[in-house]
């Protein structure tokens, strides 16, 4: 058992990394807040003073809020829908004894590590080009017109490239949650006479619960913040335009830091509020 004096030199020890990690997240949290209270352009005369919730007024009131905050959600469930169902069927296909099976496991987890701009650049330029990509030759092959994937089916196209790069980390945490399933009770189910479907509904389904839902609420989080894909793609045309990427025309575009701040301020809101709905999720199924 610790004593009073070695818990005493533990946080002690633990104090330098516990200070500069909230420095970390405070300061840049802080200076967010100071600046969504002030007029500041940067290039228009820098500081111009405090404006109370001027920024917030407008920056809800603009004509973008909304649909940005739209289109998140529509980005977010759709990632969340495919990344989960085809998780689960790739994991299930890769739990299977194979020839390579290691092979495989390296090269379905491999996109993941791939940068989110390289991602978006190679689906932009090589499956999803309407001249020479390999989708507009596949639609050429069957005899139909080749797609202009990012302004005729843009949503989309954004959902198809975040969802390959996201798949392989919903798979390999669902990969890991089915080898803990017991083979055992899958076996005493199937001499039972249970068939395959009965045993993925009340046997596998059930013990995956708790795996899906860590996954929604990683993956949720980052994806409240997907801007590279957007920016490479279609630079916010054709409805694609999230909030993230609302804040940095705001910022960057308009030169206006204190009304981007303020939406900065706006996505935290609604991060939290997403993320306490999802935590509320993962605990009830982990007390479960």
């Amino acid at each position: 058992m610790a004593t009073q004096q070695s818990r005493s030199a533990a946080r002690l020890m633990m104090a330098p990394a516990v200070i500069l990690l909230l420095g970390w997240m405070l300061v840049p949290l802080t200076m967010t807040l100071w600046f969504s209270f002030r007029q500041y352009l940067p290039l228009r005369g820098g500081d111009q003073g405090f404006v109370g919730f001027d920024n917030y007024v407008r920056f809800i009131s603009s004509s973008a809020f909304w649909p940005a905050v739209q289109t998140t959600l529509i980005i977010v469930l759709g990632v969340l829908l495919i990344t989960v169902i085809f998780g689960i069927l790739l994991a299930i296909l890769l739990d299977q004894p194979m020839w390579g099976q290691g092979v495989v496991r390296i090269l379905v987890i491999a996109p993941f590590f791939v940068m989110p701009t390289v991602t978006a650049l190679v689906w932009k330029n090589i499956f999803m080009d309407p001249n020479n990509g390999l989708l507009s030759h596949l639609w050429e092959a069957f005899g139909a017109e080749p797609v202009v994937w990012l302004s005729d089916a843009p949503l989309f196209s954004i959902v198809l490239i975040v969802s390959w790069q996201w798949l392989p980390f919903a798979t390999l945490i669902l990969l890991t949650a089915i080898q803990s399933l017991d083979g055992e009770q899958l076996e005493a189910a199937e001499m039972d006479g249970a068939s395959v479907v009965a045993r993925f509904f009340y046997m596998v389904l059930p013990h995956l619960s708790r795996a899906i839902t860590i996954v929604i609420l990683i993956q949720t989080i980052f994806l409240l913040s997907i801007f590279a894909e957007i920016f490479v793609t279609t630079g916010g045309a054709f409805g694609t335009r999230t909030l993230t990427y609302l804040i940095f025309q705001r910022v960057l575009e308009s030169q206006n830091v204190g009304l981007g701040s303020a939406g900065g301020v706006y996505a935290i809101i609604l991060a939290n509020i997403i993320a306490i709905f999802l935590m509320r999720i993962v605990g009830k199924n982990l007390d479960a």
